[in-house]
């Protein structure tokens, strides 16, 4: 419009700054967009020298261009794949050697934000399926120490995501008290309305619930449940804080029996399987178990036994699932040996041994332990042995 009106300078000067923020943003499409409106301007104003410059400066922008683009289509053609089933994701394995390798080579020629941050992610996206939680540690902090040297762009890079992937790492490879401390630091980055608090809080929970930190469990399910946008989540958000807090009941029961009236309803009423808590459907099956082995409600017993046997024979098959197998396992065991405590740590204590040198399964493989199992193993023997006392 300035041009229009003959405004040849302003518009110039606009334009110079247009794409002197561009750059520095690293948003490369509005620096081409900025540089080509410069070209046509010296063009038009007959300025061969600074016709020239720009042309050079528009021609490395292109390039630049064209390599991100291509990053971005390899990016996306990863992420699309990851939006499907578990069974997608597992299939997607073999291929993310290959794309992570095209992704570096792309980075090396562009070395801009853009290629960076779809090389870190699909990294990050190939760790996690596979478990490599060690791995994202060192690459959450190899980023950070990057950031804090000025080596990736202020202006783009959210380090509240690098700070969450580290906590979450933390967490599936049980460096729970490290993990306690950074989530105690890093919470204070994200605004208590923001989604992104109520999840950072998520896994700062489980983080306790992993240090058997009971009590600062049921502190940080206070806090959640306090916050004036608690109710604005999804519903399978808030779903997930009904199960994390009926575990917590379950292992340190309240004894409110208003409380204890709640949490007997959520067992009795919650889904068997949904795939709206995919990753969680095992938690509850286990809780649902332990509920009514507490109990000594044998009849329902036995049909959550079932249900764990059904499920396990059409969602646990494949091999890194082998945690979940092997608890089944023990808990199918107090039942052959007729929930006897002293015959069921006896016969148990050989899957108990895997149990302990399994791997945490990768994000391709979904389920989530609200506790581990060896804590609830234990529990479980304690639920028998406080039943034989009573008897």
């Amino acid at each position: 419009m300035l041009k229009l009106e003959g405004e040849y300078t302003l518009s110039e000067r606009m334009m110079r700054k247009c794409l002197r923020i561009a750059q520095e943003a690293e948003f490369t499409q509005y620096a081409v967009m900025s540089a080509q409106a410069l070209r046509t301007l010296y063009a038009e104003l007959r300025q061969p020298a600074r016709y020239k410059t720009i042309s050079a400066e528009l021609m490395r922008l292109q390039t630049l261009l064209t390599l991100e683009e291509t990053a971005a289509q390899v990016y996306w053609d990863t992420k699309i794949a990851l939006a499907h089933s578990v069974k997608s994701r597992r299939f997607l394995l073999n291929e993310l050697p290959a794309h992570i390798k095209e992704l570096e080579k792309l980075h090396q020629q562009a070395g801009s934000f853009t290629t960076f941050n779809y090389l870190y992610n699909s990294l990050l996206f190939q760790q996690g399926l596979v478990g490599d939680y060690d791995g994202i540690i060192r690459l959450t902090a190899t980023t950070a120490k990057d950031f804090a040297k000025g080596k990736i762009n202020a202006k783009r890079f959210d380090k509240r995501f690098n700070n969450f992937m580290s906590v979450y790492a933390h967490l599936r490879c049980r460096r729970v008290q490290e993990g306690l401390v950074l989530a105690e630091h890093y919470l204070q980055d994200f605004h208590h309305s923001s989604g992104n608090w109520f999840y950072f809080l998520e896994h700062y929970l489980l983080l306790a619930m992993h240090a058997a930190n009971y009590a600062q469990a049921r502190d940080l399910i206070n806090m959640a449940r306090k916050n004036p946008y608690y109710r604005k989540q999804r519903v399978a958000a808030q779903q997930r804080w009904d199960l994390y807090d009926a575990y917590l009941q379950f292992v340190l029961p309240d004894q409110s029996p208003l409380r204890a009236m709640h949490f007997a309803q959520f067992v009795q009423t919650v889904p068997d399987y949904s795939r709206d808590k995919q990753g969680y459907n095992v938690a509850i099956l286990i809780l649902q178990f332990l509920h009514y082995l507490r109990r000594r409600d044998i009849e329902t017993l036995m049909a959550r036994l079932e249900s764990l046997r059904k499920y396990q024979q059409t969602h646990l098959r494949d091999p890194a699932t082998l945690r979940s197998q092997l608890f089944f396992r023990l808990l199918v065991l107090t039942v052959k040996k007729d929930f006897d405590s002293k015959a069921s740590e006896k016969h148990g204590q050989a899957w108990l041994a895997r149990l302990r040198e399994a791997p945490q399964p990768g994000e391709a493989f979904a389920e989530i332990e609200i506790i581990p199992y060896e804590d609830l193993w234990a529990l479980t023997l304690n639920i028998l042995r406080t039943a034989e006392v009573k008897h």
